[in-house]
Formats: C-alpha cells, structure tokens, sequence
C-alpha cells in the first residue's frame, strides 16, 4: 500500500463513502440543502437524483447526519420487490408488530405516525436505490405518501436513485407517484476547478504535506472521469499505486496515463486531448 510511502494517515480515494472525507462542493451542498429545506416544509415526497458514482450515497449520509433532532430515521438501503415487502420493512423499523392482514398493518402504521406526531417527532424515510423498486413498491410509496392529518403529512418520505427512476417515473401507470413528488435535487458531474479541488482536499485530509497531484495532472483525471467522483477517486488511486510501485515521490505523467488506460469506464485518450493539456502521451 502506499499510505506510508507518501507519508500518509489514510486512503485517500476509497470507494467506500466517507463523510470524514466529505468536501463541500456547489452540487452536494445544494442538494443536501434543498432536501433538508424540503423537510422543513413538510414535503411529503422527495427526490434525489444522479448518475452512477456521482456520490449519492455519500450526500445520503450527509443528509442523515444532519438531520434536525426532531426525526426519526428509517433508512431502507435495498429496493424492495414488491409492495408488501416494502411496507412491511417500514412496519419492522418502526417497531411495529407485522400483522398478516394488510389492511391492519396499514392502520398500524398510521396510528404509530399519529401517536410520534402527537409526541413532536416527525418520521422521515430514506430509500436508497429508488430506480431498482418494483412497480407495486413505488405504488406503495405514493399510498404511505398518502397517510396525513389535517393540516400535514406523517411521513416524509426520500427517494434517492439513478436517472433510470425519472424515466420510470414517466410512464403512465406511475403518473401519480410522479406528481406527488414535490422536490427534486439532482447530483451534476464535477466541474474542472471542483474536481481539482476535489482532489486536493481528499490528499490534504488524509495527510499529504505536499502537492503529489500537478493542476495539470489533476485536469487530466478530470477530463478522463467526466467529472464523476467514483471515476476521479480510481484513476487517483491508481495513479498512487503505479507511482509508489516505481518508488517515485510524486506523481508523473506516465503514472496518469497507466491509471487511464487500466480503467475501462474512463474516457481514453486523443493526442488533441494531450495536446490541449499541454502533455506528451507517454
């Protein structure tokens, strides 16, 4: 490994989201932010939306961890394949006994809502990996988004999924699921000076004392990544890894290039890429 070979305390660009490493760019900020106000307002049903290795589940976590003390949280990390499964998951985290008949356990879960509401809690539901649910399970969602009183909703409910939910989302039978969506945020891909600074905060939390990545190295990650964070931490990972296998105390051109062409989802390059970054192709 080459944490001690640079001098560091920690990886980096692990895949595994940390929010320890979490940097606050324009794109999570305003997403976390418009969820949260979307809580305040009392939206029953919300949206969070972005490309694969965008960062969704790190925004997620981010979310939870701010929630206001006021809620409580029931986080469902694994699409359910149908309606009932769904509802009865959401009945086992709220500490209600399954009942076999459906409609009583839909009463259940209303009264358990109406008692916390009555207490000053506020439940909000996180469901990860939106656009894998069933159809009857979206379904599901719009009716539990259904359960108020008077004047507000009991259950707020956050779907967080790939751009395949929205195209889901538009077809007919799930029409109604789709209206009652009140809010929607989306993940954009990092700009070039975010991505910079993307890189350069990650090596400075896990104890870099120096620049290992050039601005030009880092553009060149930029550019092969589109901007996509999962893209940015292995194409940095690996550029780590070829430097320290080659017993170098930086980064080199040659250990950007390996770290490109060794990963299949990256954009690969021209010599007019290189060209307009100023580098040889080595």
């Amino acid at each position: 490994m080459y944490l001690s070979h640079f001098g560091l305390h920690s990886a980096p660009f692990s895949l595994t989201p940390n929010t320890a490493l979490f940097h606050a760019l324009p794109t999570h900020i305003t997403a976390i932010d418009t969820l949260l106000a979307g809580l305040a307002m009392g939206d029953g049903i919300m949206q969070l939306s972005g490309e694969v290795g965008t960062g969704k589940t790190l925004i997620c976590r981010m979310l939870i961890n701010r929630l206001p003390p006021q809620y409580d949280l029931v986080y469902l990390p694994t699409p359910a394949q149908c309606g009932i499964t769904l509802q009865v998951a959401l009945a086992y985290e709220l500490g209600i006994q399954i009942a076999v008949d459906r409609y009583r356990l839909t009463v259940d879960i209303h009264d358990q809502l109406l008692q916390r509401k009555a207490n000053g809690r506020a439940v909000v539901v996180v469901i990860d990996e939106a656009q894998a649910l069933a159809d009857d399970a979206l379904e599901m969602i719009r009716l539990l988004g259904n359960l108020e009183t008077e004047s507000e909703k009991l259950l707020h409910i956050v779907l967080i999924g790939q751009p395949e939910l929205d195209q889901r989302l538009a077809h007919y039978q799930l029409r109604q699921l789709q209206q009652r969506i009140t809010l929607r945020a989306i993940l954009l891909p990092l700009t070039e000076a975010e991505a910079v600074a993307y890189i350069e905060h990650r090596m400075l939390l896990a104890g870099s004392c120096s620049a290992l990545f050039s601005i030009a190295q880092a553009r060149a990650i930029w550019f092969a990544s589109g901007g996509i964070p999962r893209l940015i931490n292995q194409l940095a990972h690996k550029a780590l890894l070829v430097a320290c296998s080659q017993q170098r105390d930086c980064i080199y051109q040659q250990d950007i290039n390996i770290a490109i062409a060794d990963t299949v989802a990256a954009r690969q390059p021209s010599w007019l890429w290189w060209r307009w970054l100023g580098w040889r192709y080595l």
